[in-house]
Formats: structure tokens, sequence, C-alpha cells
């Protein structure tokens, strides 16, 4: 690896300025739960978290600078530092723990308790920034220019342009209070509805288009670009439109597996598309996500070997270096913290393994540390493939178990507890890379961002087991509010890897589907991701997909940097727009928890059921606008 010894950050090391305060780390940990919570309900509905960096940095200049007069860039940088904790904790829980509440529902087992979600979740996450510690200076360091890490770089723009007094922060409000206020009358008040569909169903001709009219999945589409949208849009518009006919038109009048409300079985031509998907297609998208995390997996193996060897190498350094900028938690602390998660997963019921399994967990997550640090600094957290990692950690760890005699609900429950840490432990570095990122660029001291991580874990860790089973109580993992799709498919792997009870065939049609596109040269996880979620999800993200396409081609642009500015200003709203509509979902359900009801869809009587869908599509018709006009809205004074 090259070194780097040229770069100079941009608050100098021998230049000391507040940094891990009492203001920093209070505000952090209200963004860690704030954000945190609304990953949490953006996961459960559309099985896709986003990077809180940059909008806990907005957030945090807009508090720090604008409110309390204070100008310490470090100060800033910790709070998205500590802030940003709680959405990557949240990913690795919800993509993986509803799967038990689902048991739970079937009557398979009991819910987990509050206590048994946070010990797992912290397992995980301070596992997750502890791994990241010694590779810091083999990534972070050693090949800075040459591991963009585009998130942690875009969080240190974003702060280097609030100390020239930047107005970004309007933006993320601006979103974030147009959604909720979205969020409330569409799913709250009910005054029209929040999903559109199309189903076509005729004698030649079955299938379907839709939208979840929200705002949030169109701020996903924006900041995930033109291109992941678009592949994601490609996989639902073959799942609705050429899967679903096909099947429909293949089957004919022969007997589905599907059985009307007496039991008996219903002919293929008599399904309707959502049928037809639910119990065929999802299926076929499950091999194809399977298979295109595997293939992520194998073809990042060279880089992670690599970066475990520099890791190794790097175990003994920067422990008591003189330099601000370069001490990191010393190794002691590390290993001694390392040691302790792994004497709690021992004695965790949670998660019933021996110390020699325990240990295995460790080396198997730090692999997962090194593999996802490293894909995240070339393509960006938003295409990290966390659910790939945890697929092919569930495969391994079902088959040990079974093969050892840890069979049925206490393997299964066993093998998504292992997933549930490993997945915890992806995500978590992923983040954290980003954040050493940040602090790199800008000069922070890495020993207090690092602490900093490890408060955000415990605290997100404590908030997300109350937000999944507010959530949980409120409408029911699996159900059409929150499908947890992410958490379905690992329920259907472990089910299918314990029992046997998969239909394989459309597994395995899957898993060639996604070869196929992988041998095209498309992103396969993307596309497999669009083929296993409902278009109803697919086609709203490839709005904003669209509208940022737009923005960035547009030719009457000053210089590249006002077009860079533009691009910008939508990013932040939309994380805004993301932020509002998770807060206002939170709320609703603790409304739903405590009985209260502000439905007013019935006043409209039977012209709601005829006007509705035509109503939602004006209203997400305008939240599109409303992008392309920040957008595109230029700066009063420069």
């Amino acid at each position: 690896m090259k070194k780097n010894n040229d770069f100079k950050p941009y608050i100098p090391a021998d230049r000391v300025l507040p940094e891990f305060t009492w203001v920093s780390v209070i505000l952090g940990i209200l963004l860690a739960v704030i954000f945190g919570a609304a990953n949490a309900y953006l996961g459960l509905r559309v099985g896709l978290t986003v990077s809180a960096s940059i909008p806990a940095a907005v957030i945090s200049m807009g508090i720090i600078r604008m409110v309390l007069k204070r100008d310490s860039i470090l100060e800033n940088n910790m709070v998205q530092t500590v802030g940003s904790a709680g959405e990557s904790l949240a990913a690795g829980v919800i993509f993986t723990m509803p799967a038990i509440f689902m048991w739970a529902t079937e009557g398979v087992c009991e819910e987990p308790t509050f206590i048994t979600i946070a010990l797992i979740a912290l397992c995980g996450g301070v596992l997750g920034v502890l791994f990241m510690i010694p590779l810091r200076t083999a990534l972070i360091v050693e090949e800075h220019g040459v591991l963009p890490y585009p998130e942690g770089t875009a969080c240190a723009e974003v702060l280097l342009a609030g100390e020239k007094g930047g107005e970004s922060s309007k933006a993320v409000f601006l979103g974030l209070g147009l959604a909720a206020i979205y969020k409330f009358i569409a799913d709250g008040l009910k005054l029209f509805p929040s999903e559109i569909d199309f189903s076509i169903k005729t004698k030649s001709f079955t299938g379907g288009v839709g939208m979840d009219v929200l705002p949030a999945l169109a701020g996903v589409g924006y900041i995930c670009g033109y291109k992941i949208s678009g592949y994601m849009a490609a996989g639902g518009i073959i799942s609705y439109l050429v899967l679903i006919p096909a099947v429909a038109f293949f089957g004919g009048e022969g007997l589905s597996r599907v059985a009307d409300a007496s039991g008996n079985l219903l002919a293929f031509s008599a399904l309707a598309p959502g049928q037809i998907w639910s119990n065929y297609i999802r299926y076929i998208g499950a091999g194809a996500v399977a298979a295109g995390g595997i293939m992520s997996l194998i073809k990042t193996f060279p880089s992670m070997v690599s970066a475990f060897r520099e890791a190794i190498k790097g175990f003994g350094r920067n422990g008591d270096e003189a330099v601000r900028t370069q001490k990191d938690l010393p190794m002691k602390w590390v290993l001694a913290g390392v040691a302790a998660v792994i004497i709690v997963m021992v004695l965790l019921p949670a998660i019933p393994v021996g110390i020699g399994a325990a240990v295995m967990i460790a080396i198997f997550g730090f692999f997962f540390a090194t593999v996802s640090s490293r894909m995240v600094g070339m393509v960006g957290s938003s295409n990290n493939p966390v659910s790939g990692m945890a697929i092919a950690t569930l495969i391994i760890a079902t088959a040990l178990f079974k093969v050892t005699g840890m069979t049925g609900t206490e393997g299964m429950i066993a093998a998504i507890a292992v997933g549930t840490v490993i997945c915890i432990v992806a995500a978590m570095a992923g983040d954290v890379s980003q954040d050493l990122k940040t602090g790199y660029i800008v000069g922070a001291t890495p020993i207090k961002q690092q602490v900093g991580e490890l408060i955000g874990t415990i605290v997100s860790a404590l908030a997300i087991g109350g937000v999944m089973y507010l959530l949980n109580s409120a409408w029911g993992f699996g159900s059409a509010e929150i499908p947890a799709p992410q958490a379905s498919l690992m329920k259907m792997v472990v089910e299918g890897v314990m029992g046997g009870e998969l239909p394989w065939t459309l597994v395995i049609m899957g898993v060639f589907i996604a070869v196929a596109v992988e041998i095209l040269g498309i992103p396969v996880l993307a596309f497999a991701i669009g083929l296993y979620l409902p278009i109803h999800l697919s086609l709203p993200i490839f709005a904003g997909g669209i509208v940022r396409k737009i923005i960035e081609e547009k030719k009457k642009y000053d210089d590249e940097e006002e077009k860079k500015s533009c691009v910008q200003k939508g990013v932040l709203y939309c994380s805004g727009m993301i932020a509002g509509e998770g807060v206002i979902g939170i709320l609703l359900a603790v409304f739903a928890v405590f009985g209260i009801n502000m439905d007013l869809s019935g006043i409209y009587g039977n012209a709601f059921e005829t006007t509705g869908d035509v109503v939602g599509f004006i209203a997400f018709a305008l939240i599109i606008a409303s992008l392309v006009l920040v957008c595109k809205r230029k700066k009063a004074a420069k």
C-alpha cells in the first residue's frame, strides 16, 4: 500500500479546538436516536436505509453554529460521528431480528425481550467499532486518495462549507418539515392514500403497476442516483410485468398452491397479481438477492484478504502517538473490549454458543468488517452489500447448527442471532469508516471519535429495542405497513436451510437470473432487490433517480461548482424528507399503540375510493416538483 504522508488536515495537529464536549455528545445522542428510529422505519418499509452522517452534520451546524453561536468544526464533526451510529446499528438489527417476531406471531417461539435485542445489538455494534480501529491506519490514512469514501468526503465538504457560513441546513429542515406534514396527512389523517395500485387482470394478461406515493422513497432514489434506482425499477418491471404474467399464463387452469377462504386451491388463472407475487415471485427474488450477495463477496475477497493482512500488521501501531490526529484507542483496550463481547455472547441465552463458536463469530465479523470498510470506501455506504453478508452468514450458521444437532426453533433463533451480530458489525464498520474519513480530512482526534462512536452505539442499542417493540405493537412485522422485506428474506433462508421447505426451483431460477445479470455487467444486488421488493416501492424510488439525472445533466450552469451545489442541495433536501417521514412514522406508531384514530377518509364516502389514486398521484407529483425547485434554486447571494 502506498502511504500518503503529504496530506494536511483542515485543522492542524498542533491546534486544539473544542471537540468532545457535553454539547456535542448530548446533541449527537439525540440525533442517533432520531435517525436510528427513522432508518428503522424506512428499512422495515422498503428494505433500504440511508446514511445519516450528512443530515446530522447539517443539523449540527444549524444548532451549534446558528443557535448556540459556537464555531468549532471539530465539535460539529463529533455530533455527526455520534449521531450517525444509530442509523447503521438500526440497519443491522432490522434486516434480521424481525424474523423472530414473525415466528412469535406464528406461535413458533416467544418474542425476544427488550434486553435480548439491546444486548445483541450492543455486541454487534461494539465489535463493529472496535474492529475499525486497527483498520483506520491501513484504509483511511495510508490509502487516502485511493479509497475516496464518498459519504465521508461529502460530509467533510459540508462541514467545511459551514465554516464559510453556508445555509445548507435550510434544505434539510425544509425537506423534513414538508415530508412530515405530507406523511401526517396521507397516513395519519388519510386524506389521500399513500399507495396507488393499477392491477391488470384480463383473460389474456395478468400483471400490474403501482406506487407508494411517499416523499422518503423519492428521497432514497435521488440519493442513490439514476443508475441504481433504475436497476431496481428494472427488477420490479421484470417481476410484475414479465414473471407474474408468465406464471399466470403457463399455469393456466392448473391448481396453484394458493387456497381460498374455504381451503380450496385456486387455479393460476384466478390469482390476483399480488397473490402470484407473494407466493411465487418473491422466492425468485430471494434467490437473486442471495446469489447477488454471495457474488459480491467473492469479487471482494482479494481486497478483504489484503485489508485483513494490513490490519494484523497495524495492530500495535498508533496507540500512544504524541500527534493528536494520529491517536487511536489503545490496542489493549480494543482487545479487552473484544474479549468482553465474546464473554457476553457466551453468557447470553439468545446466542447459545460456546467460547469457541463465539471466538469464530468475532473472527468472521472482523473479516466482514474489513470487506465492508473497503467496499464503502469504493462505492459508498448506500451500496454496501450488508444483506448479502448476512445471508451468507445465515446459510453457514444454520447449516452448522443443523449438522451439530441444534435443529428446529432453537437452531433457527440461534442462526438469526448470530446473523444479526455479523450484520450489525458490517453495517457499523461501513459507517465508522465514513466518519473516520471525515475526521481525517477536517483534522479530528481519532480516539475521541472512536469513544463517540461507542457512546452512540450504546444509546442506539437501547433505543432500537424500544422502536422495534413500538412498530411491532402498532402494525406487526410482515404487515402492509412494515413488510420488513429483508427480515422476511432472512426468515425464508433460515427456514429453507433448516427444514428444506423452500420451493428450491423458484430460488434456483432467481440464482441464475442473478448470474445472467452479472454477466451483462449490471450491479446485480440493485436489480435483485428490485426483483424481490414490490414494484410499488421501486417506481417511486426511480422517480427520485430521474430527478437526480435531470439535475446532473442540465446544461445551463455557470460553472461546475454551481452544478455541484444544485445536486448537493437535493441530497440535503432528500435527507430531510427521509428523516421527516421516518419521525412521523414513529409518531403514528405511538398513536396506533394507544388506539388514537385520526382517519378522516370516511368523510368523502365512495368518492375517496374512486378519486383517491388520482389525488395521491397528484400529491406525489407535487413532491417531485418541490425537489426539482429546491435543486434549481440559486443562492440569493454568493
